[in-house]
């Protein structure tokens, strides 16, 4: 974390509720502090000379001076405690920042005030120190106010986990504390409760709504046998479940610890940030010091320069500096955990806008990963391509062959009544046969075909991209199915969004020449590596590489680490359930080519947000400090102290606000 923040307000305090209940204290601590330091500043104001003198009274009595003396030390020590801690702690650790400068600034107002009290030639700026207070008590209220906005959605996540479950005891349903929940637990969820716990369904079916944990909006059809995450909304079907892990070992309980993690792990941004606020601190000092020497040798009183000094501390205080950053790291990783896209590095979230090639390594990214029918060709006249797709149906119903499911799913589709088959023979490693509706069918392969000398359908190409299965009727070919790996339906819109950003899309498969090349021109990508061997994937991005492309490389987070660590960004994808996918820098819980773009232009949006957030720190202060130091004096323009911390404030609001307007296109 930034070095200005210590122990006043980390941004990302730790998580859980202990982190939530201490950054409470503190904002309330402020209001407090605030309220009191305002009641005391309305009499310290009306005993001042100079604001007697704006409003043309004269009200002064014996003692009034000892009165002001005596509320102002309240002021200074009750309202500049947060501040003298501060302080301290900056001295002891030899780290001087945000509380070194306020600190002494208003114990410099303070002493020199008492000085004159006691009798020192001059004027006291008791008001100034009070209404100086006053402001940075107000500005630090409404900054924590912020940064609790920030951490905001991870609390948001933390709260997806219900505080209880219904425990399925053999002759009862028990409710017992989620964090009592042991692996081999049997859990019971109603319908539109929250998951309690990760698990695999034992009985009952049901969607659930998974969005605040992958990002995905369709509710997703879960049944007997299927893992469910922790936090997911259950749909109309109650579930029993048997608890797979302990609360602290869930998806949702990883990604948190992840989400924090990121927030805390340094970027290179972050470091700059630290740097300039460094820096921005020693010249406040240096800048503070040569005011006050300059007014006063040039004969200025010496309320006058102390007053300069005062204002030039307190306006470069480098708040929006220390803040500009962490601000924007919480909000782009919490957003980015609520849509699926779990940042591991931080560093490599910021590389995502430099990214130049993305190499979308196998199929099951920008393809579905499972058969589906691509065409169906019916050569007999009297049969229908329908009726077909019914005779296959009703051979492959028993079969778990991924054809068989693609056969399937395409005549649940077309809402087909599939018949009833019997006297099922099996043509070994060429096909099935069996009677249905009184006919002989058999689903074979083109082999088959030819090995029995059946004429071949003129319409009949072979085809690398393609698997296609005959159908025979009574031992004549009766036309035949095709089926591919689907395309899935985000992959072009995908990729046209990289090409108008202009980033090459690569597509990287061990599958065989013609299928690459199909998918890789129906999606209009740049080109494709094919029948590559895993361990060739580390020399195609390292060729890429030392092309001087920034190569990002996603693939799943298991067997292609090798890969995935030698990009510039790895990109585990359909992992989300393996979080612990090492080598990869950001995890993708869907395999939605969408995310990745999604990922790339969220990117360059944070990198925008951090840099217009350094720029307007530093540009604030380039302006604001001469002004403080009394550059434009002889033209009758001058910053009071408090001016100087309104200043001051109004520039931290700026960049949490800033910070918080940051979100994921869709």
């Amino acid at each position: 974390m930034n070095p200005h923040n210590h122990h006043q307000h980390d941004p990302n305090p730790p998580m859980g509720h202990a982190g939530h209940d201490h950054h409470a204290m503190m904002i309330a601590d402020f209001k407090k502090r605030f309220y009191v330091v305002l009641a005391l500043t309305i009499p310290i104001m009306l005993l001042s000379e100079m604001i007697q003198h704006w409003l043309g009274v004269h009200w002064q009595f014996p003692g009034a001076s000892y009165i002001l003396f005596a509320l102002s030390t309240i002021v200074y020590l009750y309202g500049g405690y947060p501040f003298l801690k501060g302080l301290a702690e900056e001295v002891k650790t030899k780290n001087p920042g945000m509380m070194f400068l306020i600190g002494f600034a208003i114990t410099v107002a303070y002493t020199y005030s008492v000085a004159v009290v006691f009798g020192l030639e001059g004027m006291d700026f008791f008001w100034e120190l009070a209404t100086l207070i006053l402001i940075m008590l107000l500005g630090h209220w409404i900054e924590m106010k912020s940064v609790a906005g920030a951490s905001r959605e991870l609390e948001l996540l933390v709260q997806l986990m219900p505080d209880t479950a219904h425990m399925v005891m053999p002759n009862m349903v028990h409710e017992v504390k989620t964090d009592t929940l042991v692996a081999g637990d049997m859990i019971l969820v109603k319908p539109g409760e929250k998951v309690a716990a990760d698990g695999i369904i034992a009985d009952g079916e049901t969607y659930l709504d998974e969005s605040m944990l992958t990002g995905e909006s369709k509710p997703v059809k879960k049944s007997v046998g299927d893992a469910v995450i922790a936090g997911a909304i259950n749909g109309n079907g109650a579930i029993k479940l048997t608890v797979s892990h302990a609360a602290k070992d869930s998806y949702l309980s990883r990604v948190i610890k992840l989400v924090d993690d990121a927030q805390k792990s340094k970027s290179k941004t972050q470091l700059l940030a630290n740097t300039a606020a460094k820096w921005l601190t020693i010249i406040a000092l240096v800048a503070g010091i040569a005011t006050f020497l300059y007014w006063w040798l040039n004969g200025q009183s010496i309320a006058f320069a102390m007053e300069r000094m005062v204002t030039v501390i307190v306006i470069c205080c480098p708040h929006a500096l220390g803040l500009a950053v962490p601000l924007v790291v919480a909000k782009s990783t919490a957003l980015s955990a609520k849509h699926g896209l779990l940042i591991k590095n931080r560093t490599a979230f910021e590389n995502a806008r430099k990214i130049t090639t993305i190499v979308f390594d196998k199929t099951g990214t920008l393809t579905v990963g499972k058969f589906a029918v691509s065409k169906i060709v019916s050569v007999q006249q009297a049969i229908s391509e329908n009726e077909l797709l019914r005779w296959a149906a009703a051979l492959e119903q028993q079969s778990e062959h991924p054809i068989a499911t693609g056969i399937m799913s395409k005549s649940r589709q077309l809402e087909l009544s599939i018949p009833a088959a019997e006297n099922f023979i099996a043509i070994t490693g060429k096909g099935i046969e069996a009677t249905v509706e009184g006919k002989k069918i058999a689903v074979v392969s083109p082999g088959y075909v030819q090995e029995k000398n059946l004429a071949l359908p003129e319409s009949y190409t072979a085809n690398d991209t393609e698997t296609i299965v005959f159908v025979l009727v009574d031992q004549q070919v009766a036309g035949y199915i095709a089926l591919s790996d689907e395309i899935r339906p985000e992959s072009a819109a995908a990729i046209s969004t990289l090409k108008a950003n202009k980033i090459k899309s690569i597509l990287l498969t061990g599958d065989n020449y013609k299928v690459a090349k199909s998918v890789s021109e129906q999606l209009g990508m740049d080109s494709y590596f094919a029948e590559v061997l895993p361990h060739e994937k580390l020399e195609k991005i390292k060729a890429l590489q030392s092309k001087g492309e920034f190569v990002a490389m996603t693939g799943d987070g298991v067997n292609d680490a090798p890969a995935l660590a030698i990009a510039d960004v790895g990109i585990a994808v359909g992992s989300g359930s393996d979080i612990a996918a090492e080598t990869a820098g950001i995890i993708l819980v869907n395999s939605n080519p969408a995310d990745i773009v999604r990922l790339v232009l969220f990117g360059k949006a944070t990198y925008r947000k951090m840099i217009q957030n350094l720029a307007w720190a530093t540009g604030y202060n380039v302006i604001a400090l001469p002004l403080a130091a009394g550059v434009l004096y002889k033209q009758g323009l001058l910053l009071s102290p408090a001016a100087g911390a309104v200043l001051m404030t109004v520039s931290t609001i700026v960049v949490a606000i800033n910070a918080s307007m940051l979100h994921i296109k869709k």
